[in-house]
């Protein structure tokens, strides 16, 4: 159904719900499909670098009560969006609109510009995973050296743009979500066991923060951004779109879906991953477990493919903004149309995965990610749209308690802000451009 179509439709309670004009799907999934899209995302190739990320910057009593609190905190920011969907007698079907229908044209903009640095990073982020995942299964049969780190990025870049090209929209992902979740399974699955292995025949490990009490203030700091990096909600509005009527009944159990069954994998390699190796964790799990050869393949390859496709959810956003700025529509394989992705969508990851190339520090595109796009997108602007819409409904309490979260997270923004930048500087003195990690 196009947007036109759906332009007068009415909700469950008889009202009008304008739809603004898109040129991708509004309506078309069941809310067992937009729960599969939210947990694709949580169980990205990214849950192989969270024992790294997360665990050992913060051990073993702040890694799982910070993992836990992100997750109960991620779902209740999430929940506050999910209810503004259909504000003011509108469908708000990005993120910009709501902001820009609460606050004001500016408002619009500055939530596109933090929304679009936030997926673009992700995006990059993929790509490092999948060139990361690519070397590896080269390291693991040759050990030459003559395919290095920026040709297995520029690599996996071609192949998440082919995809990109050939899915024209995020709806059109379908049996691709089954795929996905399949290939999550797999590396999460051969990450267990082998960890599982190793940590049974290692001796005693250590699990000391490492570093100076200097130090550590910005490793515990940007650990934090990754934490909430975890549950990466910034573009909820563009994903709930896609659900069917009741909207808001849909996405919530859509969101209980993804933060109570969709949590327990990446909870469990998390955790694993740490005990098995430690503080001398790898900040890619698969770089640290011992076993067959065509078992730590088959895991990176599925690494690689699953981040390909997780890639395409999180520049849906972008692409329904080119697709429908140029008026993209019909048949997704008419010649126009095709050439149209093959230059715009072609183009954006061209430049994704230069820049991937350029600095491939993945925990440091994870750390500053979540400060300067994630807080404020996710929790910062969610507490406060609510509080500005439904302020005449909220009584004194719960008005201070939307503007503590909103004071709380504006600091950690900052803070991660700054460790974030700490670690890309020391990051860039170790390694140069292009660098063969």
């Amino acid at each position: 159904m196009t947007a036109t179509d759906a332009k007068n439709r009415k909700t469950n309670a008889g009202d009008d719900v304008e739809i603004p004009d898109t040129a991708h799907q509004i309506s078309s999934d069941s809310w067992f499909q937009v729960a599969f899209v939210l947990t694709t995302g949580i169980n990205s190739a990214y849950v192989l670098g969270y024992s790294g990320t997360i665990m050992v910057p913060l051990g073993w009593i702040g890694g799982v009560v910070g993992l836990i609190l992100a997750t109960a905190i991620s779902l209740y920011a999430n929940t506050l969006i999910a209810k503004l969907h259909e504000f003011g007698g509108k469908r708000h079907i990005r993120y910009r609109d709501l902001a820009g229908f609460i606050y004001g044209r500016k408002a619009y903009c500055l939530t596109w510009g933090l929304q679009y640095v936030n997926l673009f990073m992700i995006n990059c982020g993929f790509i490092i995973l999948a060139g990361s995942a690519l070397k590896a299964v080269y390291v693991l049969f040759r050990d030459d050296h003559a395919l290095k780190l920026p040709h297995c990025i520029a690599i996996a870049g071609l192949i998440c743009a082919i995809f990109a090209i050939g899915i024209p929209h995020l709806s059109a992902l379908g049996i691709w979500l089954a795929v996905s979740t399949i290939l999550s399974l797999i590396y999460i699955v051969i990450a267990i066991v082998l960890s599982v292995r190793d940590g049974v025949k290692a001796p005693s490990r250590d699990y000391e923060i490492q570093g100076s009490s200097f130090s550590k203030l910005f490793t515990i700091t940007g650990a934090a951004a990754n934490l909430v990096f975890a549950f990466n909600t910034g573009m909820l509005p563009e994903i709930q779109a896609t659900v069917r009527q009741p909207v808001v009944k849909n996405m919530m159990k859509a969101l209980y879906f993804q933060f109570t069954a969709g949590v327990l994998p990446m909870y469990a390699v998390t955790f694993i991953g740490y005990w098995a190796y430690g503080s001398s964790t790898s900040t890619y799990l698969l770089n640290s477990v011992n076993g067959p050869l065509w078992v730590k393949a088959l895991a990176n390859i599925s690494a690689i493919l699953q981040s390909v496709i997780s890639l395409h959810i999180f520049a849906s956003p972008t692409y329904e903004y080119m697709d429908t700025k140029f008026g993209i529509k019909g048949n997704p394989l008419a010649i126009k149309n095709l050439m149209f992705r093959v230059m715009a969508r072609g183009g954006y990851i061209a430049v994704s995965t230069l820049v991937s190339a350029l600095l491939p520090f993945l925990g440091d595109f994870m750390s500053l990610t979540g400060a300067v796009s994630t807080f404020p997108l996710t929790f910062i602007l969610a507490n406060h749209m609510y509080y500005k819409a439904k302020n005449n409904k909220l009584n004194p309490m719960q008005k201070l308690w939307h503007w503590l979260n909103v004071v709380f997270f504006s600091l950690m923004s900052v803070a991660a802000a700054i460790a974030a930048v700490r670690l890309i500087a020391v990051d860039s003195k170790n390694f140069h451009v292009f660098a063969d990690l």
